[in-house]
């Protein structure tokens, strides 16, 4: 692949990082749209994705931290240029913008629910993005496979990752990559149509939690283990926060949508009853 777009000097410009500023970037376009859609003010929702983006960045590399045995093991690459550059765990980034945007929120005044709604597709055409830089880097790499769209990696991408190469592998990040495509053209359309507040960041939720957990199966690089609950359980640290994730989605998205439900009945019986007097 192309782990590198060009140097400036001796410093090398990474499409990785190219394409996380335009996932990034296109994560916040769409928020502003689809906020300003809901008749959300605009100036807080430019803030606020500023700061959830900070936020996901910290969250990302802490979480990288615990996982990575060779961080905990030599803490000074913490202020390493390749623990920098590297994009850190998705999950710890998630987690880290979801617990700013909380705080945020409150303080600016903004309803929860319908605010998340108008992050989650832009969070997942960022899940499309990132991963496409995820494949030009040659990092998060899958098993070796005979399939015909197994890929092999350059020599470079080894050097830079450790990515086997000399091998045809799955390609887990465009697996990922075009899963999060359709995800978000479906969280796009159900926007417009929601029944009910948090309906689409729920959804984002269950869907994302379940395609990683599928994807993890086949996927072949180090992901570390935290408290050893990967040993225990024989799922890596992505598939047990995926588990929690999609059960407390699954479980707020049937206890709003019942909410949401017995609020429509009692209107609907309101009205009939106003008719008829």
């Amino acid at each position: 692949m192309y782990p590198e777009l060009f140097r400036i000097g001796s410093f090398p410009i990474n499409t990785y990082g190219v394409f996380l500023a335009l996932a990034f970037f296109c994560a916040i376009l769409i928020t502003v749209k689809l906020a300003g859609r809901d008749r959300l003010p605009r100036e807080k929702i430019y803030d606020l994705s500023l700061w959830m983006l900070l936020a996901s960045l910290i969250g990302s590399k802490i979480l990288m931290f615990f996982v990575e045995p060779g961080y905990r093991e030599n803490p000074l690459q913490l202020f390493s240029l390749d623990f920098l550059r590297s994009g850190g765990v998705f999950y710890g980034g998630l987690l880290g913008a979801v617990l700013a945007g909380y705080f945020l929120m409150r303080r600016y005044n903004l309803p929860w629910w319908k605010t998340a709604d108008a992050c989650a597709p832009g969070i997942a055409i960022g899940n499309f993005f990132g991963r496409q830089g995820c494949f030009a880097a040659g990092c998060c790499w899958g098993k070796p496979t005979l399939l015909p769209w197994g890929m092999q990696f350059s020599e470079l991408g080894h050097q830079i990752t450790g990515v086997p190469s000399g091998v045809h592998l799955h390609p887990t990040q465009l697996y990922e990559s075009l899963a999060m495509l359709l995800v978000f053209v479906f969280l796009l359309r159900l926007h417009k149509r929601r029944q009910f507040d948090g309906q689409v960041i729920l959804l984002y939720a269950l869907l994302y939690s379940v395609i990683r957990f599928a994807i993890e199966f086949v996927r072949d690089d180090p992901r570390g283990d935290i408290l050893g609950l990967s040993s225990m359980t024989g799922l890596s640290t992505s598939q047990i926060i995926s588990v929690v994730v999609g059960v407390c989605a699954l479980v707020l998205l049937i206890t709003r949508w019942r909410k949401a439900s017995t609020i429509a009945k009692t209107e609907g019986r309101v009205a009939s009853t106003a008719a008829h007097a």
